[in-house]
């Protein structure tokens, strides 16, 4: 078991290009450099970079254990021993029972969560994930980013398919930079994509 009597589940969120990844990667190092034991999980959902890897924009990466649909948090914890935290990329296609499972590694393990994922989809409505994170972790933070097209703060993430916003359609398409900016409320309803300003810098 192993852990903190303090144990906490934590909920990190911030539109695409927030440092998301990055933010896990560092604090594993963190825990690991101290010797100290971490899981790290991520859905399984995500394969851009194949199913239980994580992946920085900035190529940093490493192996994490996929969550499945019929994956049990709980189970996948509670034999393991000296676990200082755990760590979840990509929190937000986890499903109900996902984040039941880790508030009980929390509070019966004593093993801090952090979850780390987007809040809402490119319809402005929450994943199921995000939804109950927001509804059952202690703590929650947001991880800033600025609009694509301007210098306000992102709080939105754009679909764009050839150039052009896309507001319908399924929650879930796996996208990077190319499918996906992240923006503020103004250029949501009203992104300048027809003007070619799509470059951040």
């Amino acid at each position: 078991m192993g852990g903190d009597l303090m144990a906490q589940l934590f909920f990190r969120y911030g539109a695409m290009n927030s440092g998301k990844t990055i933010e896990i990667l560092k604090v594993a190092h963190n825990y690991e450099e101290q010797n100290k034991r971490v899981l790290i999980l991520t859905s399984a959902v995500d394969d851009r970079s194949g199913v239980g890897i994580i992946a920085s924009r900035i190529g940093l990466e490493r192996p994490a254990i996929p969550v499945h649909a019929e994956t049990d948090i709980y189970s996948l914890v509670e034999n393991e021993h000296d676990l200082a935290c755990i760590l979840i990329d990509e929190a937000q296609f986890l499903e109900k029972h996902h984040i039941l499972e880790a508030a009980r590694v929390v509070d019966e393990l004593k093993i801090p969560v952090m979850a780390f994922g987007l809040k809402n989809d490119f319809r402005n409505e929450l994943f199921e994930g995000s939804k109950y994170l927001l509804l059952y972790a202690d703590k929650i933070e947001e991880m800033k980013t600025i609009c694509w097209f301007c210098a306000k703060k992102a709080i939105m993430n754009l679909r764009v398919n050839n150039g052009k916003p896309v507001y319908t359609g399924s929650q879930i398409q796996i996208g990077g930079n190319e499918s996906y900016y992240p923006v503020c409320r103004n250029h949501y309803s009203h992104p300048p994509l027809d003007k070619q300003e799509v470059s951040n810098g």
